[in-house]
């Protein structure tokens, strides 16, 4: 199958979690002249403001972070080279759930959720809306996250959740994969972040950031040459992440560093097994 036949949707809640969790494998195919389309959930109204200067952007305070963060996730686009990027149901349609962190670190649902919120919204429409995407551009390949969101947002459950429901009734969906950190590879990224001179941003305790076991792994994608694309994607988050100037390292509101790594792995939800390509062994 040569590249200009090749499409993916990557199906992310939030600005910033399509760099975060796949900015390597979006520039690495876009690159590769790969058909690659972004869906966004929600604008990501309820994060966390970093910079002092955007704090009154804040839902708390003027409720503009959502049409701020449009704007980064445009030019984060733009670093990774992507060019087809859309918000599912249109701009604005779902607002972000918002989060509140549970015992042991993970997120959860707030007690109260705004009536537009994607995480508390009748999951039907959502279906529809992203099964119209994916009848307009027939993907081979579609990527969300796992059953928990990664980490237990209920965005992040819902995306998932809309995702596996969409992809179940269009069966020329070949291929579904769950991004993912396997935990060895996450102790790796721990481990080079202790030994990063000077870091600014506080080094993450057992178990501080979240992952999966290894066996759960089936796809490895070598986005390291990808790297300084991503770097530069991250920094356009810069309401919502701070990137370390010298070395592969970032931290979100919590101020908790993350290494951010040169392979991004995948789970096979879906369809024929790859071990290094999303795309491996689909004629």
């Amino acid at each position: 199958m040569c590249s200009a036949d090749r499409r993916l949707v990557l199906v992310h809640a939030h600005p910033d979690d399509e760099t975060i969790t796949t900015g390597g494998t979006i520039a690495r195919y876009t690159a590769e002249g790969v058909a690659v389309t972004v869906v966004t959930c929600t604008l990501g109204e309820q994060g966390e403001v970093i910079p002092a200067e955007l704090a009154g952007l804040a839902a708390e305070h003027a409720d503009q972070l959502g049409g701020y963060r449009i704007g980064e996730l445009r030019a984060a686009g733009s670093a990774l080279g992507l060019r087809d990027q859309r918000f599912l149901g249109g701009v604005g349609r779902w607002r972000d759930s918002g989060m509140v962190v549970e015992a042991g670190g993970r997120a959860g649902a707030p007690p109260v959720l705004h009536p537009r919120a994607f995480a508390g919204a009748p999951p039907g429409e959502q279906v529809d809306a992203l099964l119209a995407v994916l009848d307009e551009l027939r993907p081979q390949v579609v990527v969300s996250y796992g059953p928990d969101g990664g980490y237990g947002h209920p965005d992040h459950v819902r995306a998932h959740e809309i995702t596996m429901a969409a992809t179940e009734q269009r069966p020329d969906v070949r291929r579904v994969c769950w991004a993912v950190a396997p935990r060895s590879a996450v102790a790796a990224g721990v481990d080079a972040l202790r030994r990063m001179p000077d870091l600014p941003f506080r080094l993450p305790g057992p178990d501080g950031l979240p992952g999966v076991a290894d066996a759960e792994v089936t796809t490895a994608v070598d986005v390291s040459a990808q790297l300084p694309a991503k770097l530069a994607a991250l920094r356009a988050h810069r309401s919502q992440v701070m990137v370390w100037p010298d070395g592969p390292a970032m931290a979100l509101a919590d101020g908790v560093a993350r290494p951010v790594p040169a392979v991004e792995h995948f789970t096979l939800a879906r369809g024929l097994g790859a071990t290094c390509d999303l795309f491996e062994a689909l004629e």
